[in-house]
């Protein structure tokens, strides 16, 4: 069953840990506040970069003139480019390093080299401890379990707070092998293990009463479609007539996941999503076949519902696929494309907005349930009770 949202907060992935610092530096420019003006001024008919340019320059030279610390360029390049994307104002818009970029890849395709743990850091007892093995891990094949307290990583100690280093630390090259030393009841181990691609499967499931099979998908990356069906159908062999699909606290991912899983259940030809990019041309994207799941289906919501989970959410409920129970949803109704520029970063911009299927607008407004259902509880009982009606 899908796990306490509190609980979920301080899961932290042992390798996947994305650390995005974004320093914003505010400079008191005085003597040249008149010469950047004037520069900027006196190219009125130049285009935005032409003037990000001379500023960016001036105020470049002034700093190296000025500052009497050490400057590092790079960072300064990062700083620059980070704060020209901010300042457009969209939370989704986003400058990444090549950092960064890796990192969120790795998050976005569900997998990543590292040797496949959840861990957590206990502030007041200074302790970094493993919460979980991922299953088929390098981490659970060389015995590593929960509860094991990590001490060391390649004979370096760790406090609670430097926990983000600890998983720098552990991370590498695929093949290569890290020392991982934790004390478990009273005794000291060393594990070596090799780090490796690990796929991470954000989809859980089981059989409920009546027959009634529950799949949560907590969010979408690259193979949660073939996921998603995969548990789907291990669940219809163990006798399912009805289904529920927990989108609960799922703030999205891959859109086409969503889609791929909207056809499953969509009949062809059925229209899954509508988008309309910043010229306001329209693209409408339809399901391309015959369904393969023909049972009852309600779906859960709730606030943090966001994003590819309001698509297929819509998508579902606009072709009377299934019922929403829950609360309204998140209201991110805006996709971004990612392009990878040639210092190795990349830009998440915001390219288009999308509509469901009866091209109701989602973006600041979210989808209402067909029930609303406040108390998390009682919404998986809602959603059982629902389905025991339409199975009887």
């Amino acid at each position: 069953m899908k796990e306490n949202k509190k609980q979920r907060i301080y899961r932290t992935i042992m390798l996947i840990i994305v650390v995005a610092t974004i320093t914003f530096i505010v400079t008191s420019i005085i003597n040249y506040q008149s010469s950047i003006g004037y520069l900027i001024s006196t190219n009125k008919e130049g285009n935005i970069s032409q003037k990000v340019n001379i500023a960016l320059s001036t105020i470049t030279e002034i700093i190296k003139e000025k500052y009497i610390g050490e400057i590092d360029e790079e960072e300064l390049v990062e700083g620059a480019l980070k704060g020209l994307v901010a300042s457009i104002g969209d939370v989704y818009t986003e400058y990444y390093t090549k950092e960064e970029l890796d990192d969120f890849t790795a998050n976005t395709l569900g997998n990543f080299i590292g040797i496949g743990i959840y861990m957590r850091a206990d502030l007041i007892e200074n302790t970094i401890t493993v919460e979980e093995t991922i299953p088929g891990s390098p981490a659970e094949e060389a015995g590593l379990k929960k509860g094991d307290r990590i001490i060391k990583v390649d004979g370096i100690e760790y406090q609670a707070e430097e926990i983000t280093e600890l998983s720098n630390n552990v991370k590498g090259t695929e093949g290569t092998t890290v020392t991982v030393t934790v004390e478990r009841e009273g005794a000291t181990i060393d594990f070596e293990i090799e780090r490796r691609a690990v796929h991470i499967n954000y989809i859980t499931g089981e059989m409920l009463e009546n027959n009634i099979a529950y799949i949560s998908i907590e969010t979408f990356d690259e193979q949660c479609s073939e996921d998603f069906i995969n548990k789907y159908n291990e669940l219809k062999s163990q006798g399912a007539e009805a289904l529920i699909i927990d989108l609960r606290d799922n703030g999205g991912g891959v859109v086409d996941e969503a889609l791929k899983i909207a056809e499953y259940i969509c009949d062809k030809d059925d229209i899954l999503l509508i988008t309309s990019d910043k010229n306001k041309n329209e693209e409408v994207k339809k399901s391309t076949k015959n369904p393969t799941i023909n049972i009852p289906v309600v779906v859960i919501t709730n606030k943090y519902t966001a994003s590819a989970s309001e698509i297929l959410a819509a998508a579902l409920k606009d072709n009377e696929k299934a019922e929403l129970i829950g609360e309204k949803t998140y209201g991110k109704g805006v996709i971004q494309e990612l392009v990878e520029l040639t210092n190795g970063g990349a830009l998440k911009v915001t390219s288009a907005e999308y509509y469901t299927p009866n091209k109701e607008k989602i973006n600041g407004v979210g989808i209402e349930p067909n029930q609303v259902v406040e108390d998390e509880e009682e919404q998986l009982n809602t959603a059982i009770n629902i389905l025991k009606q339409k199975i009887k």
